[in-house]
């Protein structure tokens, strides 16, 4: 991997890149990312909850497997796999996942507190 704090390898290979432990029944798994954008894979266990919480970036989230309940600017919905949602900056959001799945998400500009 190049500087991590700047810019990630050109090319993502799942079984050789390995996932970070979140929180309980959390783990993300990053896919690319510069200091513009950041694309990261979030598996959840059913039941693991994404609390309620704001940042100053964008993001869009696309639903590749299962079900959550997500909540954005105090509005919910049950989205499934195929599903997506997006995030202006500075709104609260959550999610709580009601089947084991994964989220693919998108941010601009990178999420630096995700890279310790």
């Amino acid at each position: 991997m190049k500087n991590p704090k700047i810019e990630s390898d050109v090319f993502f290979q799942e079984e050789t890149t390995d996932w970070e432990d979140v929180s309980d029944g959390i783990t993300r798994q990053f896919v690319g990312f510069n200091t513009q954008l950041m694309m990261v894979k979030i598996k959840f266990e059913k039941g693991a909850i994404g609390t309620l919480h704001n940042h100053f970036h964008s993001q869009v989230s696309y639903v590749a497997a299962g079900e959550f309940r997500v909540s954005i600017d105090g509005e919910d919905r049950t989205l499934k796999t195929g599903d997506g949602f997006y995030v202006s900056p500075n709104i609260n959001h959550g999610v709580e996942c009601l089947d084991p799945g994964m989220l693919i998400d998108v941010f601009s500009p990178v999420r630096e507190d995700f890279l310790k």
